[in-house]
C-alpha cells in the first residue's frame, strides 16, 4: 500500500530581520516574486509532489496568513485526506508549567503530535515555510526508504566558508550523517571536498517512530528552546538513530534540465530583495514558468496589466521585469523590477530595481532605486527614493547595508 505521508510546514517564523516588511504579518506571509507569498513555495512543493495532507502551523501574527490560506489553497470536501490546514499555536501540553507558545521548531510539532496520531502516518514530513526554491518531496521520501533511515535531513552544499549560518552535517562515505553541529565557526567539509560544506536546509522526513520516541526523550530537562537542530538531531545520533543527509542537489524536478541548485534563505532585507532580483534577469536561475512543476498561489480577480502613453518622452515602458494583474504602466518606465497587483505608474516617473508591493501609487516624476515598498503606499509626484541614504533615512525608512530602501506598509509622506 502507499504509505501515508504527512506533511507538517513550519510557518510561525516572526523574521524580525525582515522588519519593517514583518511589521504586520509573519514571515512566510510576506508577498514575494509579484503574485506568490513566501509560504507558497512550501505548500507548491507538497502538491507538485503528490503530498496532499498538510498541516501548516503558525505562531507570530498570523492573520494575513491565514487568510492567505484560507482565500487561495482549499480543497473540495470529498476526500478527507485532502487537506491544506491552519493550525495555530493552541498551548497544547506543559500543564506543570502553565500554557506557553511554541519554544522552537521541534515544540511546534511536539505540541501537535496528536495530529500524527489522528491521521496514523507511515512518514511525516517537517518542511520550512520560509524559503524560496523547488523540491520534489516523492524523491526524497524514496530514499529516505531506500536507505531505512529513521530521519533524512535536506542537504544543501555551500562553500565551507559561507556555513557558518547554517546547521552543518558531518559525513560518510554513503551520506549517513555521524555529527550535527548547529552555526559552527568553523564546519567541516564533506569527504572529498573540505571547500564544501553540507547544510541543512531545515527540511526533515521522520518514520513515525522515530519521531515521537525522539521528540518524548528530547524533551525532558529542556526548559526554553526546543529546536531540532539544537536537541532532537543531535539526540538522535548520540542514540543510534540512522540520520541520513539528502543531497538537494540531486532532487529532479520534472520540466527542469540540469541540477537543482537553487535555494534562497530570504532571512534578511538584502536576500529577499536579490532573490526577487533573480526572477527578473534574462535567464533566471529559478523558473517560475515551468507548466510540469506549477507555482499556484490565491486567485487574482484583477484586470490585465496595461501600458498606455507613447508620445514623445512620455511611454508607458517596462524591460526585464514581471507584474501582476491590475498594474498599470502609464507613460512611465519600469526597469528590472517587480510589481504587485494594482499597482500605479503615473506618466514620466522612473523605477528601477524595485519591488512594489501591491495597490503601491508612484507619482509623476518620480524616481525610485533599489526601494521595496509594501502595501498601501501612495508616492507623490516628484518623490526620489533611494537616490540619498541620509535623506531616506531622516524621512524614517530603512536602509539596508548594500543600500536597499525599504518603505513600510501604508507610510504617509
Amino acid at each position: 500500500m502507499k504509505p501515508r505521508v504527512l506533511g507538517m510546514i513550519l510557518a510561525g517564523g516572526q523574521g524580525s530581520r525582515l522588519a519593517p516588511l514583518t511589521q504586520k504579518r509573519s514571515k512566510p506571509a510576506v508577498p514575494f516574486g509579484s503574485k506568490y507569498r513566501i509560504i507558497d513555495f512550501a505548500i507548491n512543493n507538497f502538491i507538485n509532489s503528490g503530498v496532499f495532507s498538510v498541516y501548516v502551523l503558525t505562531q507570530y501574527k498570523a492573520q494575513s496568513l491565514t487568510e492567505h490560506i484560507q482565500r487561495g489553497w482549499r480543497f473540495g470536501t470529498f476526500l478527507s485526506d485532502y487537506f491544506i490546514t491552519l493550525v495555530p499555536a493552541q498551548m497544547y501540553r506543559y500543564e506543570e508549567l502553565g500554557a506557553v507558545w511554541y519554544r522552537g521548531t521541534a515544540d511546534a510539532v511536539y505540541q501537535n503530535m496528536h495530529l500524527i496520531e489522528n491521521y496514523d502516518a507511515d512518514y511525516v514530513a517537517v518542511f520550512s515555510g520560509d524559503h524560496i526554491y523547488k523540491m520534489n518531496v516523492e524523491h526524497m521520501l524514496e530514499k529516505h526508504i531506500e536507505s531505512r533511515a529513521d530521519i533524512s535531513i535536506a542537504a544543501y552544499p555551500m562553500p565551507r566558508s559561507e556555513a557558518h549560518r547554517f546547521g552543518v552535517m558531518q559525513v560518510d562515505t554513503r551520506g549517513r550523517v555521524t555529527e550535527f553541529l548547529e552555526k559552527v565557526k568553523d564546519p567541516p567539509g564533506v569527504p572529498g571536498d573540505p571547500d564544501t560544506s553540507l547544510t541543512s536546509m531545515g527540511n526533515y522526513i521522520f518514520s513515525r517512530r522515530a519521531l515521537e520516541e525522539l521528540l518524548e526523550a528530547s524533551i525532558s530537562g529542556q526548559e526554553e528552546g526546543f529546536d531540532f537542530g539544537h536537541n532532537v538531531i543531535p539526540r538522535a545520533l548520540a542514540d543510534g538513530y540512522h540520520v541520513q543527509a539528502y543531497d538537494f542537489h540531486r532532487n529532479p524536478i520534472p520540466g527542469q534540465t540540469g541540477p537543482n541548485l537553487y535555494w534562497r534563505d530570504v532571512g534578511t532585507l538584502d536576500a529577499y530583495f536579490e532573490a526577487n532580483m533573480d526572477l527578473v534577469s534574462v535567464n533566471p536561475e529559478f523558473d517560475i514558468y515551468n507548466p510540469q512543476w506549477p507555482l499556484r498561489t490565491s486567485s487574482e480577480f484583477s484586470p490585465p496589466a496595461k501600458f498606455v502613453h507613447e508620445s514623445e518622452g512620455r511611454k508607458g515602458q517596462a524591460f526585464n521585469s514581471i507584474m501582476a494583474g491590475g498594474t498599470i504602466i502609464s507613460g512611465g518606465t519600469v526597469r528590472d523590477s517587480v510589481l504587485g497587483r494594482n499597482v500605479r505608474t503615473h506618466s514620466y516617473s522612473l523605477v528601477e530595481n524595485c519591488v512594489l508591493f501591491d495597490d503601491v501609487e508612484v507619482g509623476r516624476h518620480s524616481h525610485l532605486h533599489r526601494v521595496i515598498v509594501d502595501k498601501q503606499v501612495t508616492i507623490p509626484p516628484g518623490t526620489t527614493i533611494g537616490l540619498n541614504a541620509d535623506h531616506d533615512r531622516d524621512r524614517g525608512f530603512t536602509v539596508t547595508e548594500s543600500g536597499v530602501v525599504v518603505v513600510p506598509k501604508s507610510y504617509v509622506f
